[in-house]
């Protein structure tokens, strides 16, 4: 039996990727495993949790990371650079394993020393990117610089002032230098996006690489009835229901200005529109400003925990709109197609994988908050379904992986 092991910062957001591939690999007949460094699953049969060490290692790594990132600017997204991190390499879970998944595993958790431990294990080590940081020189976002592609991330537009011999470039080298000195290197992309800027990486054109979209169970996120949804989150039946989600809604990454310009736009219609219309906010609390600048009854339900409350969201919701502005294969456009509402968002990134124009949502066109509307108005009349594309099924995603492990195994 195959064993494979999965390293992951966490178990929540991006972690649940892992999580969720854990979950099938064992159900096809591999024994798999994950590492993490905080742990909210309790019981799971495989899964290591890292002691107070780890995290105390990782807490100081955040001290150090907020101190060489502060002259960043912050509109530009995250910067990371790891100075600190834990050998994962002695774990037995690792060094059993025939095949290693990392996943997300910054903040602390491992460094370039790690990822070095781990490579000359000398077994398969997949990067699974969730972000750009792969590929770049830090940034987890390039947004419209390309310097990953030319020069090596040399006077990072991060940083202010750009210097000659900054932090990105001397990453990007530590970077080169990693990929270039082993060869049992892989890196998969969830989004075709993010397949095609790590094609034309200098760090990673000439590695091999892989398309594979993330894993999705859809028995988590169905439909139901939406009456009932609506009752337990206390929305009249009669309400169109506009959704949004973001831990952090001013986020440079989530575009919510655009979202906010759009109800503006569609508070404005006169014709075409329902009367009775409310936005639903969820994975961030109560905001004032936000509320009093939407033109709609607004509902903040806070972070929910479980996928069955996100689940209920969904399921209330006539229409989910996604204005992210950066953002690589957001699971949350997945599970409200899965749960039967369309899906309004940006053509940017791998959004463009999961929305069939006009079919089961809306592609509007990049930082148009007009498009952004007409798309909401688009999907609230002509009442359009939100499904699945064939591409994210799982059996789909779980042959790529497999396709995947005997490539590895033949070299072929």
């Amino acid at each position: 039996m195959k064993k494979v092991v999965h390293i992951q910062y966490s178990m929540e957001s991006a972690g649940r990727a892992a999580l969720r591939l854990y979950h099938t690999f064992n159900a096809a007949n591999l024994q798999t495993s994950i590492v993490t460094l905080h742990n909210s699953q309790s019981g799971l049969p495989g899964v290591v949790t890292m002691g107070k060490k780890a995290r105390l290692v990782a807490r100081l790594d955040d001290k150090i990371q907020e101190h060489l990132t502060r002259h960043t600017d912050k509109q530009m997204g995250s910067f990371s650079y790891p100075v600190l991190g834990s050998n994962l390499a002695r774990l037995d879970a690792v060094k059993k394993a025939d095949i290693i998944y990392i996943h997300w595993a910054l903040k602390g958790f491992l460094n370039f020393r790690g990822f070095r431990q781990i490579a000359r294990l000398n077994k398969p080590v997949i990067f699974f990117m969730h972000d750009m940081w792969n590929i770049t020189g830090g940034c987890h976002h390039s947004f419209t610089c390309d310097k990953y592609k030319t020069t090596g991330c040399d006077r990072c537009p991060m940083f202010t002032p750009p210097q000659t011999n900054d932090l990105a470039a001397r990453e990007f080298t530590k970077k080169l230098r990693l990929y270039s000195k082993y060869n049992n290197l892989y890196f998969v992309a969830p989004s075709r996006w993010l397949y095609n800027c790590s094609k034309e990486s200098l760090l990673t054109k000439n590695k091999p690489l892989f398309y594979i979209p993330n894993l999705f169970d859809q028995s988590l996120f169905r439909p139901t009835e939406k009456p009932a949804a609506r009752k337990l989150l206390n929305i009249a039946e009669g309400e169109t229901v506009i959704a949004f989600g973001a831990v952090t809604v001013n986020s440079p990454y989530k575009g919510w200005q655009y979202l906010q310009n759009a109800l503006e736009i569609l508070g404005n219609m006169k014709e075409g529109m329902p009367a009775d219309i409310s936005v639903l906010i969820f994975g961030s609390g109560y905001n004032k400003e936000i509320e009093a600048a939407i033109p709609f009854k607004t509902r903040f339900v806070g972070f929910l925990k479980d996928e069955y409350s996100v689940s209920l969201v969904y399921n209330a919701a006539n229409v989910f709109v996604v204005p992210s502005l950066a953002d690589n294969l957001p699971t949350t456009v997945l599970e409200s197609l899965s749960c039967g509402t369309p899906v309004v968002g940006f053509e940017v990134g791998g959004i463009p994988d999961m929305i069939s124009h006009r079919e089961n949502g809306y592609l509007a066109k990049y930082k148009s908050a007009e498009d952004l509307a007409e798309g909401i108005r688009f999907c609230i009349k002509s009442q359009v379904k939100g499904r699945i594309l064939a591409n994210f099924e799982k059996d789909s995603v779980m042959k790529r992986h497999l396709d995947l492990m005997e490539t590895i195994e033949t070299g072929k």
